[in-house]
């Protein structure tokens, strides 16, 4: 497995990341600006994250390209099909070392090696959308990666819903006011 940073220096870059996050997004109600800013962060702060984004699930069984940084990514991923599809599907997260060797990963770049999928659920234990991490070295994320994402994104769950409430109630009350 190639390792582009000691454990250590890891946590470290992973705990910052998380602040510089929690900073950018302090109040902000707008959950496309949440995801725009933590793919930003994600991806700047690791030199072997490649491609950095989300893909939100916007019918049943269907995720759509969401806020990312990076190379171009699929625009649109069934339930059934690949990496992310298979993280909405079984809700867990999907860690694979070598994409050459996963049957039904999907190439959205030639480039890819290595991949990390994690989820991020709703109150209801729901995906909402999967954060997808992927890197052109093989085997670019571990154990450590996959305790920080996963942290991460229950942590980016709990805004992110917050934000889709707030445009939800802002919905019903614009629909409910007065014309």
């Amino acid at each position: 497995m190639v390792h582009t940073m000691n454990p250590i220096e890891k946590r470290q870059t992973y705990k910052q990341a998380w602040q510089n996050i929690q900073a950018l997004i302090a109040g902000e109600r707008d959950e496309i600006a949440v995801l725009a800013t933590v793919a930003a962060e994600l991806h700047h702060a690791f030199p072997h994250f490649h491609w950095v984004g989300f893909y939100r699930v916007v019918a049943p069984g269907l995720l759509k390209v969401g806020p990312y940084q990076g190379r171009h990514g699929c625009l649109s991923i069934p339930f059934e099909r690949g990496v992310c599809g298979r993280c909405a599907r079984d809700r867990t997260t999907q860690m694979v070392a070598d994409v050459t060797q996963v049957p039904y990963h999907i190439a959205c770049s030639s480039t890819t090696r290595s991949e990390i999928v994690v989820p991020l659920l709703d109150a209801r234990g729901e995906v909402r959308a999967v954060l997808d991490i992927d890197s052109d070295l093989p085997g670019a994320f571990d154990g450590e990666d996959q305790a920080a994402l996963e942290r991460l994104a229950a942590k980016v769950s709990k805004v992110y819903l917050e934000a889709n409430r707030f445009a939800s109630s802002e919905t019903q009350q614009t629909e409910a006011a007065p014309k």
